[in-house]
């Protein structure tokens, strides 16, 4: 497998999603078929369903009314502490 897609790892921690959600990040992975770097994360509320999504597209920016903001954003460590103990 020396032909591999470049890993973007995604730095493992809490993140906040742009919509104000927050999710625990475990790791990158690759998808089986493609060999695509996936983004491996566990929802922090509901039920705390585990989801993936192309890293590429973890990382990238959005712009919501008009502002250019991150997907996701790592919480700082004050905020992942208070994050962890609600």
């Amino acid at each position: 497998m020396s032909n591999l897609p470049p890993l973007i790892v995604t730095e493992p921690g809490l993140y906040e999603h742009y919509k104000g959600l927050r999710y625990e990040v475990l790791g990158t992975v690759r998808h089986s078929e493609t060999l695509e770097p996936m983004t491996l994360y566990r929802a922090l509320y509901g039920e705390h369903g585990l989801w993936v999504r192309p890293a590429a597209m973890f990382s990238e920016t959005v712009v919501i009314a008009g502002v250019e903001q991150p997907r996701f954003r790592r919480l700082a460590a004050a905020e992942a502490s208070a994050a962890i103990d609600s």
